[in-house]
């Protein structure tokens, strides 16, 4: 049996993370050989191992030279790497403003205009990006987040139309919360019981849940799989119909 990714190479940042793993296993259960990029790469089952700071510009500019190096080629690039800042602006510290913009913004920037001259040289790829509904539709409280996912999701927009040309196509996923180690760090420190604030959230959801790692790792493999060949700058909300709010 084939498999949608057999022959194929990919670049997946944050991979160490939830939704990352989820992106990584799916890949390989269909076939790609995988590099993953992370601060801690050791336990995920990979094909290459880059790890290395998102926030270290020539780590960024050198990832896909090395993905390609390591598999032979370069296929399929997911920028899925992020962090949430959480607050207003005005309780926003220049480290944490710095940090969205390193790791949410400037990483996928430079690991996409590495990709596309290597995808363009083989004849067409996909990349895809992670953002956010709440960069679709911003949210309370969440400013610095939000900015940079919604330029996030413009930079996509922008680089699905400008590359469709090289048989390049560029989407973006949006999900919105997601059941992953992260948030349910985030409800630890702001002292709430995770599986409480999780069903919480559910309860929230019309389809009952908030999403799954995999719910958001089957759209994304589907955007970095030929079945997505006419989609361009598209940003594919992930959200069980629940609204930002």
């Amino acid at each position: 049996m084939t498999g949608r990714f057999d022959n194929q190479c990919a670049l997946v940042t944050g991979a160490a993370g939830g939704i990352g793993q989820a992106i990584v296993s799916r890949l390989r259960s269909e076939g790609a050989r995988v590099a993953v990029a992370d601060v801690q790469t050791s336990g995920i089952e990979c094909e290459a191992e880059l790890p290395g700071d998102l926030t270290d510009k020539y780590y960024c500019d050198q990832l896909c030279p090395s993905a390609f190096n390591a598999l032979g080629g370069l296929d399929i690039v997911v920028n899925n790497a992020g962090v949430i800042t959480r607050g207003a602006v005005t309780v926003t510290t220049d480290d944490d403003f710095a940090l969205s913009l390193s790791v949410n913004v400037e990483a996928p920037f430079r690991i996409s205009r590495a990709a596309i001259p290597i995808m363009a040289k083989r004849g067409g790829g996909k990349i895809v990006n992670t953002s956010s509904c709440w960069g679709v539709r911003p949210g309370p409280d969440h400013a610095v987040y939000c900015m940079t996912k919604a330029a996030l999701a413009s930079l996509t927009q922008c680089m699905g139309r400008d590359h469709a040309h090289q048989n390049i196509c560029v989407n973006a996923v949006c999900p919105n919360e997601v059941d992953t180690p992260m948030i349910r760090t985030g409800f630890e420190i702001r002292g709430l019981d995770p599986d409480t604030a999780i069903a919480d959230l559910n309860a929230t959801v019309p389809l009952g849940r908030i999403a799954q790692p995999e719910d958001i790792a089957d759209v994304i493999c589907f955007l970095a799989s030929d079945d997505a060949r006419y989609l361009c700058g598209a940003l594919i909300e992930v959200n069980g119909g629940k609204p930002v709010s």
